[in-house]
């Protein structure tokens, strides 16, 4: 079964449309069941009136799709109401897909045709042809990128193949769109060699200003992103790695100065070895922290594991200087910082007590954290989470679209880790150290001022870690 969210969320959104008599106390013998069985109602809408039949659509959020079977199970139990139909709003969202292509130019008339098309865009071409450069300033590479994944690390979900996961990817160009003013196309690839996905990226990444790379297993992203960036002349970002570590030491910023700490001097306990932990363990090794412990299934990471993959060597002889054996409940003793990227459920709530107080707790698994905020706030003065219905989410996309926006601006080749550290300040900064609390050390993903500020930041590094070209 599923993992079950606590509370009831329009991720698991269904309209209800039922028919019964038109009379008093019907509705609100429906509307009884629905709430004591835990759902959320929302809108409810009279759909029609005949012969003495209401038929009305209520929309409801229920906690699992097991959930919302059993409110509809319960509501067709009443005496005298029929249910007409369930549709679940989420599949209705996504028919046809969630994004389109629109023309910037209305071709209303023969001249407007002869120019954007044949015999005028010729000329276009030609030009081009002259001066590659400006590709940039003739078309739409300027301010597009490419969502890349082979469907081989979805979300929570796991490798469910390219086809599956086409939604997330449509998803990502919506946020690239609506936060950043950037178009941004899904592509899902059908293969899994690393060699034949990086070759296929950069054959058609002519087209770009950018190649973000989206859920692609670990350790393989890691070669893919490193090969791919040697062979194109435009911006690589694996956004699982990179976007989860800005934002993650954005976080630590405003969380480190409320609490009156430095980043350096804080111990952290890293859960998950995959592709955003190893991102977050080289991030904090940037900004000057030293004592991290990385922590995988097995336990943590120390010189006398075996059969370790070559990017967790690497983290051995980076992280963990105390040489720290055991399991991540060992590692949390007298640590200052939890931070999971790993999988629901990992931790307890009793775990963390053997960290230093005030303690900082990032459980950052979706759906389901690796221990529930309710019950870090136990023991934590601060608690993060990856989800939107809890407070501190750490989410990526107050991160990638002011970076690329930053980056296609100045046409940078590359995102520096110059670029990367101005991001993540950015984000930080943008809370006033007269406004952060233990409940707000992160801005909401709505506030536009973030790509914004992001956006300005990684132009000015990109500049002066000499990668922009205009």
């Amino acid at each position: 079964m599923k993992p079950e969210s606590l509370n009831p969320s329009a991720s698991h959104s269904f309209l209800l449309r039922l028919s019964y008599p038109n009379k008093i106390g019907m509705l609100a013998a429906v509307v009884r069941v629905l709430s004591d069985n835990g759902g959320d109602l929302g809108a409810m809408d009279i759909v029609s009136v005949q012969s003495g039949q209401m038929i009305r659509e209520i929309t409801v959020n229920a906690r699992s799709e097991e959930h919302a079977k059993e409110l509809e199970e319960k509501v067709a139990q009443l005496p005298q109401v029929t249910v007409l139909a369930a549709s679940d709003r989420v599949f209705l969202l996504h028919q046809g897909g969630k994004i389109l292509v629109e023309n910037k130019i209305p071709l209303t008339n023969r001249d407007t045709l002869s120019m954007a098309y044949t015999p005028g865009v010729a000329r276009v071409c030609e030009a081009i042809a002259a001066r590659p450069e400006l590709v940039y300033e003739l078309t739409i590479k300027s301010s597009s990128v490419a969502v890349v994944s082979d469907g081989s690390a979805v979300l929570g979900l796991g490798d469910i193949g390219p086809a599956a996961a086409m939604p997330v990817m449509e998803g990502k160009a919506m946020l690239f769109r609506e936060f950043g003013q950037v178009h941004a196309y899904p592509i899902c690839l059908g293969a899994r060699e690393t060699e034949e996905i990086v070759d296929t990226i950069a054959r058609i990444a002519v087209g770009f200003g950018g190649i973000n790379l989206e859920d692609i297993s670990a350790p393989r992203c890691f070669e893919i992103e490193e090969k791919l960036q040697e062979r194109v002349d435009i911006p690589v970002f694996h956004d699982d790695q990179h976007g989860t570590a800005i934002v993650v030491l954005a976080a630590l910023i405003n969380s480190a100065r409320l609490l009156g700490r430095e980043l350096p001097a804080q111990r952290y306990v890293i859960l998950g070895a995959g592709a955003a932990g190893v991102a977050v363990a080289k991030m904090l090794l940037k900004v000057g922290c030293r004592k991290i412990v990385v922590c995988d299934r097995s336990g943590t990471l120390h010189s006398g594991r075996s059969n370790l993959t070559p990017i967790k060597q690497w983290l051995v002889a980076h992280t963990n200087p105390d040489g720290i054996p055991g399991t991540v409940r060992d590692a949390l003793h007298g640590a200052d910082v939890f931070i999971g990227v790993s999988a629901g459920g990992r931790i307890s709530g009793e775990d963390l007590r053997g960290m230093t107080e005030p303690r900082t707790v990032f459980a950052l698994a979706n759906p389901t954290p690796e221990v529930m905020p309710e019950e870090a706030a136990q023991y934590a003065q601060i608690v993060a989470t990856g989800r939107s219905d809890y407070p501190n989410q750490i989410n990526n996309v107050l991160a990638f679209p002011g970076i690329f926006q930053g980056a296609l601006s100045v046409r940078a080749s590359r995102i520096t880790e110059g670029m990367k550290l101005a991001a993540a300040e950015a984000i930080a900064s943008c809370i006033p150290p007269s406004a952060a609390a233990p409940e707000y050390i992160i801005p909401s993903v709505f506030n536009r001022d973030v790509t914004k500020q992001v956006a300005q930041a990684v132009a000015q590094a990109a500049e002066k870690d000499g990668v922009a070209r205009a």
